[in-house]
């Protein structure tokens, strides 16, 4: 497939250069979508219908031996044929199909049939890969009444093998509740709300290459992006889309999304951010943005020729008002300014005997006298000059947020040293989404067809505020776990996220089957709940092998838990996949070191993984989303101690011990935190 696309020639389609280079671009980027995948199989199922997919089924028929079908009436017809399920669609020379994508319609069953609903499937098969080699089959008939079904051993093999690298696909172990999200329609938004190790990363992107799949065209026009927590998330996610053949949705992070608004290089204390990001400034800089409005106070005359025509004041403020009460956007209702004073103009010349036409009225909405009556009475507005006022002039601040924010959390807010201008100002990531919001105030913000929220628990409302205005028009994949979050502005509950994002009629669908975390990891996790998330069902693993699982106690001082940690990690190393070391921030720097004169090369969160490097310190605040096959976590003591409130430690700590696969150890020297003993 990939050498006849490489073999086509455009020179006698095309009309002019920009039709040969669209088409050159387009063909090289189907290159990029066929190109192989080491280690990777084309197909890994196989579905065998009873009767031809789609076609009406005869009343009573009875299948035998030999392939055909005899119904209750005598008639006879052929099998509906085997089809084999893969990752991408494969046709041979003739363009028949070989093997069939798994977003199509006709392999939904080998995902959702079972023995109770069998939909039309009598065989399905799953095949077993060694690096790419097909080494095992497994049969399961859907129909046979006297065969016992069963958990599917190669399945459980797949969901437990040990992983190196990035985040893969899971086109061959998509569970039946998570096809039903994946499936779900472009027109609604999905929140997943799903535990640790239940997919729900996974499942949000291969959702985005189903609607793709489904809903090419329409996507292609509007776009489609993958929001993650940071760019370590984002570069371990990064290739699962495009072995899937999906090239063209773009990741960020919400930094990324209001970048371009002011150049962030300053760091808000906890309070200012909390204060920053809360909904609340939303109104406070509508407020702020429409006291730029004024009433005229004076009419305007506009000369044309020899004549002179006169708009009252009065009239000017009704149009005024008129634009205010439709709650337009600021830049919108401000370039209707001039029209609507040049459409009242042309009344006046009408009634006097003449007939001006649209050419007229655009003449006159450039006239200086509009002009300077739109400069006076309806401003342009820069957003980033607007934040820097509302956060340095303690006055202005006050009169916008009266009955909004308390004094304190103005004083919260307020810098202490005003910047002079926009470029001299030390923006913090919360004044750039402050930004972000006035921009859109002023100019709507362009909407994409379908966009990915991943660990969202963490957004504060202004942020959830600044992705929901890019999917406007579109619909979003909400993905995320209340008990991991891990800010101050975290959200309490995913209807209060919904709202902000303005996705409020959203359905929010729970993942409780863990596949990733063994069960004795997840279960002392688990302890942590009460204290996190009150009510949130725990996550049951439905892994056969438990997982190792050790708490070791390192008596003595500092250089006891570090040697202790050092020498866990060596053993971890002993096994097959992927470890990383989880340790509070301040710790890190002390434990590279010791990693260091051990001689265990270590890796930085986002560095991928290969066979000779397999071990990664990985801070705790960049610990979420990420996996590990076996993990080895310092101190819980201080992970806790290392957030600024205990609640917000707890979530930190329960993140860190739910990213092993395979295998947990704990080492501390300090206590550990009285959630996990008393719950013992």
């Amino acid at each position: 497939m990939r050498e006849d696309v490489q073999a086509l020639d455009i020179s006698d389609v095309t009309a002019n250069w920009v039709n040969a280079a669209v088409l050159e671009r387009q063909i090289d980027e189907r290159i990029k979508a066929l190109a192989d995948l080491a280690h990777t199989p084309l197909f890994f199922g196989r579905l065998d219908y009873l009767h031809a997919p789609g076609a009406e089924q005869a009343e009573g028929a009875e299948f035998e031996e030999g392939g055909a079908a005899t119904s209750s009436q005598g008639r006879r017809r052929e099998t509906g044929g085997s089809f084999y399920i893969g990752r991408r669609h494969v046709h041979d020379a003739d363009g028949d199909p070989m093997v069939i994508d798994w977003r199509a319609p006709v392999s939904q069953p080998f995902y959702r049939a079972s023995k109770k609903a069998p939909m039309d499937v009598a065989l399905r098969r799953r095949f077993g890969y060694t690096g790419g080699e097909l080494t095992a089959y497994e049969d399961e008939h859907l129909t046979d009444p006297d065969e016992v079904e069963q958990t599917s051993k190669l399945l459980q093999q797949e969901i437990e093998r040990p992983r190196v690298g990035p985040m893969r696909d899971i086109v061959a172990t998509i569970q039946p509740e998570q096809d039903e999200i994946v499936r779900s329609g472009l027109a609604g938004s999905v929140c997943v709300q799903g535990g640790p190790g239940t997919g729900k990363t996974a499942v949000g992107l291969h959702r985005v290459a189903y609607l793709l799949y489904a809903h090419r065209e329409r996507l292609a026009r509007t776009g489609t992006l993958v929001i993650g927590p940071n760019r370590s998330f984002l570069h371990y996610i990064e290739q699962v889309l495009p072995a899937l053949g999906e090239l063209e949705v773009g990741q960020a992070t919400v930094d990324d999304l209001v970048a371009g608004r002011a150049q962030v290089r300053g760091v808000d204390d906890p309070g200012a951010a909390l204060v920053k990001g809360d909904a609340r400034m939303a109104e406070v800089l509508r407020r702020a943005l429409r006291s730029h409005i004024a009433m005229p106070s004076e009419g305007v005359v506009v000369v044309r020729g020899s004549r002179r025509w006169r708009i009252a004041s009065y009239e000017l403020e009704e149009i005024v008002r008129e634009l205010m009460a439709r709650d337009m956007r600021y830049g919108a209702a401000r370039e209707a300014l001039p029209q609507r004073i040049a459409h009242a103009v042309l009344v006046r010349m009408e009634r006097a005997g003449e007939a001006p036409d649209d050419r007229v009225q655009d003449a006159v909405a450039r006239n200086a006298a509009v002009k300077a009556v739109v400069k006076a009475v309806w401003p342009a507005v820069d957003p980033a000059k607007l934040v820097l006022r509302l956060l340095s002039d303690a006055q202005f601040l006050a009169e916008h947020a009266a009955g909004l924010l308390s004094e304190d959390e103005q004083k919260a807010v307020l810098w202490a040293k005003p910047a002079r201008s926009v470029k001299s100002a030390k923006w913090s990531a919360a004044d750039a989404v402050l930004i972000d919001e006035a921009a859109d105030l002023i100019e709507r913000t362009p909407s994409l067809g379908h966009v990915v929220l991943d660990e969202a628990q963490d957004l504060s409302p202004m942020q959830y505020r600044a992705v929901g205005r890019r999917a406007t028009t579109g619909s979003v994949t909400v993905l995320g776990d209340i008990a991991q979050g891990t800010t101050p502005w975290s959200t309490p509950s995913w209807d209060v996220a919904l709202a902000h994002l303005g996705k409020a009629d959203a359905v929010v669908e729970e993942l409780t089957a863990g596949f990733r975390v063994p069960t004795d990891v997840i279960t002392y996790a688990s302890r942590l709940l009460p204290h996190i998330a009150p009510g949130l069902t725990p996550v049951a693993s439905v892994r056969e092998n438990p997982g190792a699982f050790e708490v070791r106690e390192a008596p003595g001082g500092v250089a006891e838990v570090v040697a202790g940690v050092v020498a866990a990690c060596r053993e971890a190393l002993e096994n097959e996949g992927s470890v990383g070391l989880i340790a509070a921030d301040a710790r890190c720097a002390a434990l590279g070191e010791a990693l260091e004169r051990a001689g265990l090369a270590f890796l930085a969160p986002g560095e991928e993984t290969t066979t000779g490097a397999r071990l990664t310190l990985v801070p705790a605040s960049l610990a979420k989303g990420l996996e590990y096959d076996y993990v080895v976590l310092d101190e819980p003591a201080a992970v806790v101690d290392g957030e600024p409130d205990e609640r917000t430690g707890l979530r930190r700590l329960y993140v860190a011990l739910t990213r092993a696969v395979s295998g947990l150890v704990v080492v501390h020297g300090a206590g550990l935190p009285a959630a996990l003993v008393d719950a013992a």
